[in-house]
């Protein structure tokens, strides 16, 4: 058992999935939905005995409530194209938690994880035994993510943040720019109900000095970003008054389009055409121009080939991700109204109306609007449990569609499964006998069950 191996002797890790598991037996608040008094302290003192491996190379930070996982990975696979070793921080993963710790193009060496996760245990060991308690597992996590940076003897840091961003474990960074892409009221019971209250939060990663990127938002969003850019003396590039995305054209193989740069102070316009990035939909586009706006910022002679490279190359799981041909089955981790009807217009726009819908999320969810947007666009959806990670309550969405149905001229098939592999089964059955392509959303969650089951069945 991990627990018996490595939290009571000093016997060393020998594997990264070793200290994965140890670093999960410290308190999840991915996993548990509590009031915790977020702050930054814990982990700063983390970094101090590490000796500050946040600040190994120069860095990007992104948050934001959807995009930020894409404007992330995009930022690190282009700095990877150019010949600077990357290391990339995300969350959540959908098939390996070394999708979280990893370069822009792959994992790390496996005696990378290891040797961080030995420096990262003796740290922790020989702190007091009420802070080891209080220490979370994302904070030990970003830590372990820092120093395997700093083993790797990276060039860059591409981060996204976890939760928020003014107190999230991240946060201890001083990046050469910071992103924040588009603001939703999502974790209202930590971060506000209110869109100005989120943007509050995410605008805590804006360093004093340092420009930020900014995604097109709402009134009352841009207003709170424009104030704490203000008060920071930090250079804020709003993209519709500094770019503009253009000729997009999205089909099943990816998404194309053209940037155009405007002119500044700083530098002269340009416009790059034909850019391609391997995963369909409009809103990729959005997240390729606010990844190449940073980097143009931070790295303005860098080469527009490695854009090119960096973005054709690129790889997300779990966004928009066709995972089988026979039947064809999309996956997108969709969990918000607004990111599921842009999976479903995406879906729909490529594969015609009418086929099967895999729908599971977490208790907490605005599921009568995501219903609302669903029911219209498929023949068969299918209810069912996404993971066992967080609480959910599939009959309670059931119903809600159900509800939905009767409101819809289509009328759908709508069909209760909680077991997410007979789930799957019946997706599939459907789908073969009908020749419908299915689209698994709701969950990221869900998304990575999908992933996991569909290849066994």
């Amino acid at each position: 058992m991990v627990y018996k191996k490595y939290m009571l002797t000093s016997t060393p890790f020998a594997s990264s999935g070793d200290v994965y598991e140890w670093i999960s037996l410290f308190i999840n608040f991915e996993r548990v939905k509590r009031q915790r008094d977020f702050k930054l302290d814990r982990v700063k003192i983390l970094a101090e005995a590490a000796g500050h491996p946040e600040r190994c190379a120069p860095s990007f930070h992104v948050a934001g409530s959807k995009g930020k996982g894409s404007v992330t990975g995009m930022i690190a696979a282009i700095l990877q194209a150019s010949g600077t070793g990357t290391a990339r921080y995300a969350s959540p993963h959908v098939s390996d938690f070394r999708e979280r710790v990893s370069t822009g193009s792959g994992f790390f060496d496996e005696g990378i994880y290891v040797r961080a996760g030995n420096e990262l245990k003796e740290i922790v060991d020989n702190l007091p035994s009420q802070f080891r308690a209080e220490t979370s597992f994302f904070e030990l996590f970003t830590l372990w993510f820092f120093l395997c940076a700093r083993c790797s003897r990276c060039g860059a840091m591409a981060v996204e943040t976890g939760l928020g961003g003014r107190l999230d474990a991240t946060n201890i960074l001083d990046p050469l720019v910071s992103v924040i892409t588009l603001i939703e009221l999502e974790h209202t019971e930590y971060l506000g109900n209110t869109i100005a209250a989120i943007a509050g939060e995410k605008a805590g990663i804006i360093k004093n000095g340092k420009p930020i990127v900014l995604a097109e938002q709402a009134d009352e969003a841009l207003r709170v970003f424009r104030g704490h850019s203000v008060s920071r003396n930090s250079p804020l590039l709003y993209f519709p008054e500094c770019a503009e995305t253009r000729n997009i054209r999205v089909d099943r193989k990816g998404t194309r389009f053209t940037l155009v740069l405007k002119k500044t102070d700083a530098r002269e316009g340009e416009t790059l055409t034909e850019l391609f990035v391997p995963i369909p939909g409009e809103v990729q586009a959005k997240n390729a121009c606010l990844a190449i706006l940073a980097l143009k910022t931070a790295f303005p002679d860098i080469r527009n080939e490695c854009v090119y490279e960096g973005l054709e190359g690129f790889a997300l799981p779990g966004r928009f991700e066709r995972i089988s041909d026979t039947p064809v089955l999309i996956i997108d981790g969709s969990h918000t109204a607004r990111s599921v009807d842009i999976a479903v217009k995406t879906f729909v726009s490529l594969y015609g109306s009418g086929g099967i819908l895999i729908f599971g999320c977490v208790t907490g969810k605005d599921v009568l609007s995501m219903a609302k947007l669903c029911t219209p666009f498929f023949s068969a959806i299918i209810i069912t449990t996404p993971g066992t990670f967080k609480k959910s309550a599939p009959k309670e969405v059931y119903d809600v569609f159900i509800r939905q149905k009767h409101l819809t001229e289509e009328k759908p098939e709508i069909l209760l499964i909680p077991d997410t592999t007979g789930a799957i089964e019946a997706a599939k059955d459907l789908a073969m006998k009908r020749g419908l392509p299915i689209l698994g959303t709701g969950s990221f969650y869900l998304a990575a069950e999908i992933r996991a089951l569909f290849t066994r069945i």
